[in-house]
């Protein structure tokens, strides 16, 4: 019997042929429980690696498209040099714009880690200088060049090394995202082809008569394949359909803590958990396929 044959019958259904595939028992509880199990945990899976992806594109997209430039000077030097910072920066090409941060805006960056009452005035905190550069960008080495001839105390950090190790490690996660699915897809696989030939060895007798009447392996299988296929198609629309409750129902990420993205489904990604409950389904009819005439095969 062809593939194509075996998916109408999965469609059409003949009731004769189900009658040899047990309604109830361990295989099926197994099968159920497994399909909706890891339909949940596929849901996360998808979760993580989509929002992993929005990480690294946020984080890449944020520190690209800025710099800090670290003034450190006496006190009788330093708005002097500061001007002549921000003259450097308005003759340089694709510098959007420039400006020094205020006292209260540096005390403001140093307080999770120095507390409230920091005194930046009293202090040797060096002068920072946030540039904002255009989607073009800039030559950070002339630029370098030309700070170190006007203002020698200052220090240009185009956040590269601050961006490379984060986007890489929010596409290590979405990688591990895609992995975690793939395995559980495996696991879901191995799962069911244990059920399958669980249920056949617990027929052998039946399919031994069915043998004698005429009834052919591709026949028997099919009704094997079709079951198991829908009964995972079961499980895991009502595990797929938890998770999404799940996810939706995790709290948001606040604008304070929005290095920590949502974990969760953004615009038509809420359509993704929809195609696990088909790939379960999909996992389960040849995993169900191989087995039934593998098994079969050695019942002769």
């Amino acid at each position: 019997m062809s593939v194509w044959g075996d998916l109408v019958g999965l469609l059409r259904g003949e009731p004769q042929a189900d009658r040899v595939v047990p309604r109830s028992g361990q295989a099926a509880k197994l099968t159920l429980a497994v399909s909706g199990a890891m339909a949940f945990l596929a849901v996360f899976a998808l979760a993580l690696s989509l929002a992993s992806g929005r990480l690294a594109d946020r984080w890449s997209a944020a520190l690209a498209q800025s710099s800090t430039i670290r003034l450190s000077a006496p006190e009788a030097e330093i708005e002097a040099q500061t001007w002549a910072v921000l003259t450097v920066l308005e003759q340089t090409p694709g510098v959007d714009s420039a400006r020094a941060l205020s006292d209260d805006e540096q005390r403001a960056l140093l307080e999770p880690w120095f507390g409230p009452d920091l005194p930046v005035a009293d202090l040797p905190v060096p002068r920072l200088i946030e540039v904002i550069e255009t989607p073009e960008g800039y030559d950070s080495a002339g630029l370098r060049q030309r700070l170190a001839a006007e203002a020698p105390g200052a220090v240009l950090d185009d956040h590269t090394r601050w961006r490379r190790p984060l986007v890489a490690a929010a596409d290590r996660l979405r990688l591990l995202g895609w992995v975690s699915l793939g395995l559980i897809l495996a696991s879901t696989a191995a799962m069911i082809t244990l059920a399958a030939q669980a249920a056949l060895a617990s027929n052998e007798q039946v399919i031994r008569v069915m043998r004698l009447v005429g009834a052919r392996d591709a026949y028997i299988a099919r009704a094997f394949v079709r079951r198991f296929t829908r009964r995972a198609l079961t499980g895991a629309l009502a595990g797929a359909a938890l998770g999404t409750i799940a996810i939706a129902l995790l709290p948001r990420a606040a604008d304070e803590g929005a290095f920590l993205t949502g974990l969760g489904f953004q615009g038509v990604a809420w359509l993704w958990p929809l195609t696990i409950p088909a790939l379960a389904a999909f996992t389960a009819f040849w995993a169900t396929r191989i087995a039934a005439f593998r098994t079969l095969r050695g019942l002769r």
